[in-house]
């Protein structure tokens, strides 16, 4: 087996599966603002005291190696930021760094859809002027 479906098998069925698999189905957009007690109930149990204790725990890892529970969020397509202790909240942000999965190919995550809102009333515009025919 390759590395990245060793990876992705460990990210996929370990202990922090839930929150991969709740950070691969989450659609509200390009990040989510979550609090460390949300992100408990996704598990199913308490974070570890050194989640509270350690900014480091949240630390995004390099080429998809580290800790499990980075696995988890980065190997959905995610890295973590603004990761308040106090507060007990961070945000996850997506990335472009997932490893590929089978199909998962979006169209719009290449061509994002661009509505440029309806023509000014009473504009026209004639083929000879696109095309410069009026010149001929």
């Amino acid at each position: 087996m390759k590395r990245e479906q060793l990876l992705q098998k460990a990210a996929a069925r370990g202990k922090y599966a839930p929150l991969h698999r709740h950070l691969l189905a989450l659609r509200t957009g390009p990040e989510w603002r979550a609090s460390f007690s949300e992100i408990e109930t996704i598990l199913g149990f308490r974070l570890p005291d050194s989640a509270r204790l350690h900014r480091p725990w949240w630390s995004n890892q390099k080429k998809g190696g580290g800790h499990s529970h980075a696995l988890a969020w980065q190997l959905a397509g995610w890295r973590t930021r603004a990761v308040d202790l106090e507060a007990e909240t961070l945000t996850f942000e997506r990335t472009d760094n997932a490893l590929p999965r089978r199909g998962t190919f979006s169209i719009t995550k290449i061509l994002p859809p661009h509505d440029p809102g309806p023509w000014p009333q009473g504009f026209t515009l004639s083929r000879e002027q696109i095309y410069g025919d009026d010149s001929r």
